[in-house]
């Protein structure tokens, strides 16, 4: 975090060039995953107004299809913590996709959490563009029933601006917890029926920790959530999502829409 008006130091030197070097890694990584190197792009920017802000505006502003964030946790009393920079990106960032990876993730099956809501078909809508060149991804529908704090379904026309009418006439079904509709988005960007499970709905007091054991059970290593916008109302939702996120390990989770 250098100030571009000053000239350099040899403190904002030795940042600039360990930056380079974990760019140099982060590269090298991608290359032995699969990824050819001219697919892959890198630069070091200047933080004018804090880490998280420029990594905010640059996403923003790059048209990039998602964020990812490596998320380092307090192990050892359960308790999960974010680092000032990726808490306030998952705080703020809300225009594009995040990934948040904790550890090593090793399973290739997703979890889309299912919601009466536009952000949760959103979510779905973000994960059919993302595999829908990914044969081998198999995708979980889920939705777990809170005993308390239930959130009331969005009307039909919450939905009209991204769908349309005649698409949500013909494929909402919100009795059904909006299950019918999450399979078409998936299979409108290209991902086969014969990918998508749905899993049964189940009640729980705590919907987050709910995910996190569904998401272990069915040996999916991603979870997928839809996001509200802020000044949403987000409410119960929000603690979801903040849940799965603080809890998670050896998971990546997803926050779209």
């Amino acid at each position: 975090d250098v100030d571009p008006h000053r000239s350099p130091t040899a403190g904002s030197d030795q940042r600039t060039q360990k930056a380079g070097r974990h760019l140099r890694e982060a590269t090298e990584r991608l290359q032995r995953g699969g990824f050819p190197a001219d697919r892959i792009h890198s630069s070091v920017r200047v933080a004018t107004g804090g880490i998280a802000a420029t990594i905010r505006d640059e996403a923003e502003r790059g048209s990039y299809d998602s964020l990812v964030i490596g998320r380092r946790g307090l192990g050892a009393v359960g308790g999960m913590l974010f680092g000032s920079t990726s808490g306030d990106l998952v705080e703020k960032c809300q225009r594009v996709p995040l990934w948040i990876v904790d550890g090593s993730v090793t399973e290739h099956r997703f979890l889309l959490a299912v919601h009466c809501q536009p952000a949760s078909l959103k979510a779905a809508d973000h994960l059919g563009f993302i595999l829908k060149d990914h044969p081998n991804a198999a995708i979980c529908l889920y939705h777990s029933d809170s005993v308390f704090g239930k959130q009331s379904p969005a009307r039909d026309e919450a939905f009209h601006a991204q769908w349309g009418r005649e698409w949500c006439d013909r494929h909402l079904d919100i009795d059904n917890f909006l299950f019918y509709a999450h399979a078409q988005v998936l299979m409108d960007n290209g991902v086969s029926r014969q990918r998508i499970t749905q899993l049964p709905v189940q009640m729980h007091l705590d919907v987050g920790s709910d995910l996190l054991r569904q998401a272990r059970a069915h040996h999916c290593g991603t979870i997928v959530l839809g996001r509200r916008p802020r000044g949403g109302g987000a409410g119960q939702f929000k603690g979801v999502s903040d849940k799965a996120v603080k809890q998670a390990e050896n998971l990546a989770v997803w926050l779209a829409g």
